[in-house]
């Protein structure tokens, strides 16, 4: 209800993904893949915190560390930062 109380109060429009039709939202979908390949299949977490410790490792990686072919291969950290740069300069 949260979400949706937020989408109502800032215009943003809702659209939801028909069950069954993934591709509708393909970049969530190559981003959870990714997820589960590099971090959830790859490690057996044994309690709740050890799954967050490794979530925040794997987080940090992904955008901080290794740079994405779909963004010039930059870090999402830096592209975000080339951006905010970008539109400062304009």
């Amino acid at each position: 209800m949260a979400i949706l109380k937020w989408v109502q109060e800032n215009g943003v429009g809702w659209h939801y993904i028909q069950p069954g039709k993934p591709t509708q939202n393909a970049f969530i979908e190559s981003f959870n893949g990714k997820l589960r390949d590099e971090c959830l299949n790859e490690t057996l977490f044994a309690f709740l915190t050890d799954a967050r410790e490794g979530l925040v490792k794997w987080q940090d990686d992904h955008n901080n560390y290794r740079p994405h072919s779909s963004i010039g291969n930059l870090t999402p950290s830096e592209f975000a930062q080339k951006i905010y740069l970008d539109k400062q300069a304009a």
